[in-house]
């Protein structure tokens, strides 16, 4: 399991919810939250914006894990 999926799953229950809880007030199916807790699929940045809601942490938490499997910007201009 990846740290994005761990962090989801971990944040489920510890809201006592199933993954069919989960995928309705996220709009996806049961599939792609085990998917996702699993470390098959990886959320988009939509997608994460909406867990970070349903599960009350920070996008930030699960932002971080998502940066590494994406190419990253350069904000070095400042």
């Amino acid at each position: 399991m990846n740290s994005i999926g761990h962090t989801i799953k971990t944040s489920r229950e510890m809201l006592k919810m199933t993954q069919q809880e989960l995928a309705q007030k996220v709009r996806v199916g049961t599939h792609t939250i085990e998917k996702y807790e699993s470390g098959e699929q990886i959320p988009s940045t939509q997608t994460i914006l909406k867990l970070s809601t349903v599960l009350d942490i920070p996008a930030s938490e699960l932002l971080k894990f998502n940066q590494i499997h994406t190419p990253s910007t350069s904000t070095d201009h400042v």
